[in-house]
């Protein structure tokens, strides 16, 4: 049954977008604290790429199996016992680095732990919207949510910066865990047990379609056109994007060793925020008329980079390339809810499979390229090919066309 009152659907996009900035509040903190940490235990890049790189890992795992429990009992139930996990993990973080003897051996069994828990939130988001939202708002409510997404980034970037000088590494995973787990409490305290109009966990969990694909249904889903150019696409983007996040603070650091962190920890992501919401407000008006829409010009500005810049202009196009990628919110990812609503959450889970299992392979291979080569332009010059790759797939097969149903036989699957 979808969501029509507005103030619950209200209620639900605030703590929805509050969860998702709190899930890269402790994503990023690792990026962040990168290089004092490489600092303080003698990583080098190689190694720091293997401690970041292994987040992606466990990300892959996670997702399908996310996605399919999303679509049975309820993606608001995942959703909760994820972040009570991924946020303790956060906070105990240091604990593990200073108490291990091999401090690069727990950062990335942490890392991967790390991918593990937080690898069912989109997918759980995704099955929970398809379920619970109409198709005309799915858009805008999904590109809110993720805009969470940039202003976590933004929130680490700026208050994570400062207490990384004042305070020291540590702080920024003490300060992220403790609060994502404060709000999976609020959440648990306030929402799922409430009373009186606030949606209760049954309401949520009854009802709506139920994945129960058989393996030939999902053959011939995949056989689908549409469906293999949003996995490719999706691959693309978020392996690009995760890049992005997990080098761009060490790109800066060894570019422009005198700038301010929170300068270029904060600036891309405060202009990311707004044009995340603008594309969902496009996506639906577009969807309202039968089409669809995304955009990838965010290539060009990568491309820029690869060339001597001077730090303003370097913020300047990061800035750009990050608030023309959040289009992929009100595109791609939402793309899969119009293709195929009856397994949305196990769709999207193989789609971050694909983007998780790339983003490891892009963030390894970076940090050999920034080694072999000396130079970040061949980082920038390959997210710009992988970029480009994905475009054209989705601007030559992409449809919003439902595909789950057998035409032949009038059945959903």
């Amino acid at each position: 049954m979808p969501i029509t009152s507005r103030p619950v659907a209200r209620i639900w996009t605030v703590v929805l977008l509050l969860g998702t900035c709190l899930l890269y509040c402790a994503r990023v903190a690792m990026p962040i604290c990168a290089v004092s940490m490489a600092e303080r235990f003698n990583w080098s890049k190689r190694e720091s790429g293997m401690v970041l790189g292994s987040f992606f890992w466990g990300y892959c795992f996670t997702q399908v199996f996310g996605g399919y429990v999303s679509d049975r009992v309820g993606g608001e139930k995942v959703l909760l016992l994820s972040a009570a996990a991924w946020g303790s993990m956060t906070a105990f973080t240091p604990i593990l680095a200073h108490f291990c003897s091999q401090p690069i051996l727990s950062m990335t069994l942490a890392r991967f732990l790390m991918g593990l828990l937080q690898g069912v939130h989109y997918p759980s988001l995704a099955s929970l919207c398809s379920q619970k939202v109409v198709e005309s708002e799915r858009g805008f409510l999904m590109s809110t949510v993720g805009s969470g997404s940039y202003l976590g980034t933004l929130v680490i970037g700026g208050a994570g910066s400062l207490m990384l000088d004042l305070y020291g590494w540590e702080s920024v995973f003490y300060v992220s865990g403790l609060l994502s787990v404060l709000w999976a409490y609020c959440m648990w305290k306030y929402l799922l047990k409430g009373e009186g109009p606030i949606i209760t966990l049954e309401s949520l969990g009854s009802g709506g379609p139920q994945s129960k694909l058989s393996k030939r249904h999902w053959l011939r889903l995949f056989k689908q056109p549409a469906v293999c150019a949003v996995i490719v696409t999706h691959l693309c983007t978020a392996s690009t994007f995760f890049t992005l996040l997990s080098w761009l603070p060490t790109f800066f650091k060894d570019t422009f060793p005198d700038a301010k962190g929170w300068v270029f920890n904060v600036i891309p992501w405060l202009v990311a925020i707004p044009s995340s919401l603008f594309s969902g407000c496009l996506s639906d008006h577009l969807i309202s008329q039968g089409k669809f829409f995304s955009m990838g010009v965010s290539s060009l500005f990568t491309l820029l980079l690869c060339g001597k810049t001077t730090f303003p202009w370097a913020v300047a196009f990061v800035s750009a390339t990050m608030g023309l990628t959040t289009f992929s919110h009100s595109g791609v990812s939402v793309n899969v809810q119009d293709l195929a609503p009856s397994c949305a959450g196990a769709l999207f889970g193989v789609m971050n499979t694909c983007g998780a299992f790339s983003g490891v392979l892009m963030v390894y291979f970076s940090g050999y390229l920034i080694e072999a080569t000396g130079s970040w332009a061949s980082v920038f010059a390959l997210i710009t090919t992988v970029n480009l790759l994905g475009l054209c797939t989705f601007l030559a097969f992409a449809e919003a066309r439902r595909v789950d149903i057998d035409s032949s036989k009038e059945d959903t699957l």
